[in-house]
């Protein structure tokens, strides 16, 4: 049942800060005709729908989160005070989240002993530190990093206001190596507040900075793909976030009168592929206003025109044209909260005409995370003009966004204790899908590589042993088929797919291939190997006759 007014009111008392309380005036029920009583600026609560379709037109009138029950009817909401009163005035459930609501009005202070990060929040870096720890790997890194310029943000290119930023994009690949190389493209904090995002993305490039060459991993992967980070993906919007503000959009102050953190435009809904289609907002002032175009904003044009430009177009103009099944590039979009894989289309719960192979993927990647793999639209609600519909549907590129977590200001020791292990390996494996992400995930996984030794004499021989793994999907949004392993094979110094590149068959250590996980074992000799470190990279087949993504490992020969 619906709240009452005095309800509210109480709640809004016991959710102000401490030190205001004393100075609050005390609450009572209305009389009719009286003002409403204070409640607090931001109010985070569980809205009741009925059915999809009112689902999608509150996703038009309010700043929905990802945190949607079906079983209950209900989605988390960011609501004004006015929002929440007219909602109840509607007579629809309205459930005030407590704990939440006071944490997103709580005033911003550092803790003790904080010197870096947002107040507050220590493990979560600011804007400058981001963007100063990126440039870090161009110099600590200089044959591995670049930090290039992409464009402006809205208040670096209008006058009289903030000086904005640069929008800029971190690569990471081995530079020595030459290309072309297979691209993923991973980008946090376009929504300015969910601090989890940034967090991420900029420790996974410094994951691979710092371990390239003493990890097989990183350095196959540096060697033979390229990442491309655009770390801050709205960093005006961010920097008002940081303030302790609930602020989504970026900065834009042209359109409309409204508040610090309600003015601008939402840049997840403002790109060019499917931009008004439903599921965002035409008033200036709400938290998913599209703007007054497509693209109409600066940072919209700089993330368009960079995804344009390193990846081509891959997918036929109409929207039943799919991607070939060989298509390369990946992009992942971070955000928070909800706990989802999601993948387009955002607008329609048509299926992608890759809908099978973006699926295989999503459960791949919820096999790490744990988050429900499914169709935006299908199990959330409307959303055109997001940046993963335009790398999909502009480029045929495999396209994601993960929403994690629980909050959008998420505690410290949720982040690294929960978020950090629950995704980081999910980023891992989407940089090892990037070559081949409607083919590869089909495949089984080659897990647990070892060696007898890993450093012998030149001719002598080494046994080399791993998994072949075809069960590791995820089950939260359905249950992917897995195929008995029918092979695997092994190559020295270069992936198989490198021309020239010779294979070696594996075995099955128990005579045969007939289960979905096998153990697998080769004999390496060594004779023609010269002095010095090799990597052996490792690829799995199923009965289907998908290949996985390889792993590797290092040996050296003296």
């Amino acid at each position: 049942m619906p709240l009452s007014t005095a309800v509210l009111a109480a709640t809004a008392l016991a959710l102000s800060p401490p030190a205001a309380r004393a100075e609050a005036p005390s609450l009572r029920e209305p009389r009719p005709g009286a003002e409403s009583p204070s409640l607090p600026a931001v109010i985070l609560a569980r809205v009741s729908f009925q059915s999809q379709e009112e689902l999608d037109q509150l996703a038009q009138r309010l700043d929905l989160t990802a945190a949607v029950d079906r079983t209950k009817r209900t989605v988390e909401a960011v609501l004004s005070p006015e929002q929440y009163l007219a909602l109840v005035k509607e007579g629809r459930s309205v459930e005030l989240l407590e704990e939440p609501t006071r944490v997103l009005n709580a005033p911003r202070q550092r803790l003790a002993a904080q010197a870096t990060g947002i107040p507050g929040y220590a493990c979560y870096r600011t804007v400058d530190e981001t963007y100063s720890a990126m440039a870090r790997l161009t110099s600590s890194y200089p044959n591995l990093a670049s930090w290039n310029d992409i464009g402006d943000t809205w208040d670096k290119v209008t006058a009289g206001g903030k000086p904005g930023d640069d929008m800029r994009v971190l690569v990471l690949t081995n530079k020595s190596r030459p290309g072309p190389k297979p691209r993923f493209f991973l980008m946090g904090g376009i929504h300015a507040r969910e601090y989890t995002t940034v967090e991420l993305a900029a420790r996974f490039a410094e994951q691979l900075a710092t371990k390239y060459g003493t990890d097989p991993e990183a350095t196959w992967l540096l060697d033979y793909n390229e990442l491309h980070l655009v770390v801050q993906s709205n960093p005006d919007g961010r920097r008002i976030a940081e303030t302790g503000q609930v602020k989504r959009k970026n900065n834009d102050t042209h359109e409309g009168v409204c508040t610090t953190t309600t003015s601008g435009i939402d840049l997840n809904r403002n790109s060019s592929f499917d931009w008004g289609q439903g599921g965002s907002s035409t008033s200036a002032c709400n938290d998913t206003y599209r703007g007054r175009s497509a693209a109409s904003e600066p940072e919209t044009q700089a993330l368009e025109n960079y995804l344009l430009s390193i990846f081509p177009d891959q997918r036929g103009p109409a929207s039943t044209d799919p991607a070939p099944a060989d298509a390369s590039g990946l992009l992942l979009s971070l955000h928070s909260y909800g706990g989802y894989v999601l993948y387009p289309w955002s607008t329609t719960t048509t299926p992608p005409p890759n809908a099978t192979q973006l699926r295989t993927l999503g459960r791949k990647f919820n096999y790490f995370n744990g988050y429900q793999a499914c169709q935006v639209a299908s199990c959330l609600y409307a959303a055109s003009g997001s940046t993963d519909a335009f790398a999909y549907g502009r480029l045929g590129v495999a396209a994601f966004t993960f929403e994690m977590g629980s909050a959008f200001f998420e505690s410290c020791s949720t982040f690294e204790n929960t978020l950090m292990p629950k995704n980081m390996p999910a980023l891992w494996y989407a940089f090892k899908a990037a070559r081949r992400p409607y083919q590869n995930p089909a495949g089984p996984d080659a897990l647990n590589l070892a060696l007898s030794a890993g450093t012998v004499t030149k001719g002598t021989p080494v046994t080399l042993t791993a998994q072949a793994n075809d069960t590791r999907y995820g089950t939260n949004g359905g249950t992917e088929a897995s195929q008995a392993i029918a092979g695997a094979r092994y190559s020295i110094d270069a992936p198989s797919w490198v021309s020239g590149t010779p294979t070696y068959a594996m075995s099955a250590v128990d005579g045969g291939f007939n289960s979905t996980a096998e153990a697998v074992q080769a004999t390496v000799f060594t004779s023609g190997l010269t002095a010095g470190r090799h990597t052996l990279f490792v690829e799995a087949q199923d009965a289907s006759g998908n290949w996985g993504v390889p792993t590797a490992l290092f040996l050296t020969v003296q």
